[in-house]
């Protein structure tokens, strides 16, 4: 008996180790050490948690602490994470946000769901519910003002190329109407305070305005997710019809590079250091009161390196404003100096990161054409 268990774990091994395997099937990280026996993909502990709540669908197992009989370990061979995913994400919509190791929980949970228990790649043309090109239905929005969460209709229009809320079911003008092109979307579950929060984004007069919503269903907040990326994709492969899909994919929603706090100064940098909500959304630097504020009290335009931009550890030597934190940054511009101070090494190291990968970049004629519109910068 022990002399069996003791093959069956040697040929596992051995499928564990094919380079098919080496990545979690379904958010891509290293190193897999679970995997489902009833359908046959190499998995992290985090999504095979994900896959323990559909147990009519999979059955998960320890590649390192539990025992696999023949039949078991044979079925893993037979499939393995190439196989299956051949089966279940043949027919993904380019569109679709497929979630790594970094994304939140429900955008993992909800794309696991959609592959093995709803399988909506399995075939081609199948109606998807975030594919129709309309999308109404309730979100509960923040309030600018109060706080409050409070339930609005919302409706998303591929012809019109908007998304619209209203504050009354029967109201037949729009609190606002955003171009599709302006929108991005991005999965905010605890800085809204929901698992299923959302936070849109759009530009105003090239200003960066903020809209906090979340759905009571992980699923219902995800198709609205795939369905701005989907009107998203179809209005923009109108708007460049010569670029490719891919091309087009990479300019559908997108995280944001880094967020939290940060002390500031104002542009004489003596006044006293105020602790600020900052957002880094590629080239926007952004602040905030508050987190969840609606408008961002200031902007500024980070450009490339061969432009004049760069980042320095710590503050210009004689800065004279008051700070109660001590791991400085200085943005340069062509214009000014930036001066910001974090609360630990690590937040300091985190930001110049973020910032050098920005910097790093060569800008593209929109970026050139978006810094010329773009007159905001800091104040005091």
């Amino acid at each position: 008996m022990a002399e069996g268990n003791e093959q069956s774990m040697k040929a596992l091994k051995e499928v564990w180790k094919r380079a098919e395997n080496s990545l979690c099937a379904d958010c891509g990280k290293p190193d897999p050490d679970w995997a489902s026996s009833t359908l046959g993909v190499f998995i992290c502990l985090s999504c095979s948690g994900i896959h323990r709540n559909i147990p009519s669908i999979s059955k998960v197992k320890s590649l390192k602490m539990d025992c696999w009989d023949d039949a078991q370990v044979q079925f893993l061979a037979k499939h393995g994470n190439a196989v299956t995913k051949a089966i279940y994400e043949a027919h993904i919509p380019i569109y679709y946000y497929q979630p790594t190791y970094n994304d939140c929980q429900v955008l993992r949970e909800q794309w696991i769901r959609a592959k093995y228990e709803r399988k909506e790649f399995t075939e081609p043309g199948k109606k998807l519910p975030y594919s129709d090109g309309v999308k109404e239905g309730i979100l509960w929005k923040r309030g600018r003002d109060n706080g409050q969460f409070l339930p609005r209709k919302f409706l998303l229009s591929e012809r019109e190329g908007c998304l619209k809320y209203f504050t009354k079911q029967d109201a037949k003008e729009p609190k606002i109407n955003v171009k599709i092109d302006v929108i991005n979307a991005i999965f905010q579950p605890e800085k809204i305070g929901s698992p299923n929060g959302l936070q849109i984004t759009y530009l105003k007069d090239n200003k960066t305005r903020n809209i906090f919503v979340y759905h009571e269903s992980g699923k219902d907040a995800v198709d609205w997710f795939n369905a701005i990326r989907s009107v998203q994709f179809h209005y923009l492969k109108v708007a460049f019809p010569i670029a490719s899909d891919n091309e087009i994919k990479s300019r559908l929603t997108r995280n944001f590079l880094k967020e939290g706090y940060m002390e500031k100064t104002g542009p004489k940098q003596r006044e006293a250091f105020k602790k600020r909500w900052f957002t880094l959304d590629h080239r926007r630097l952004m602040y905030f009161k508050d987190p969840l504020d609606a408008f961002a009290k200031g902007e500024v335009f980070v450009g490339s390196g061969e432009n004049g931009y760069s980042v320095q550890k710590g503050l210009p030597s004689g800065t004279q404003g008051n700070f109660s934190w001590h791991y400085g940054i200085t943005i340069v511009t062509p214009d000014r100096e930036y001066l910001f101070t974090c609360e630990t090494e690590t937040d300091q190291l985190d930001w110049i990161r973020a910032f050098t990968s920005v910097i790093n970049q060569a800008m593209t004629p929109q970026e050139y054409a978006s810094k010329c519109l773009d007159a905001v910068s800091f104040p005091s």
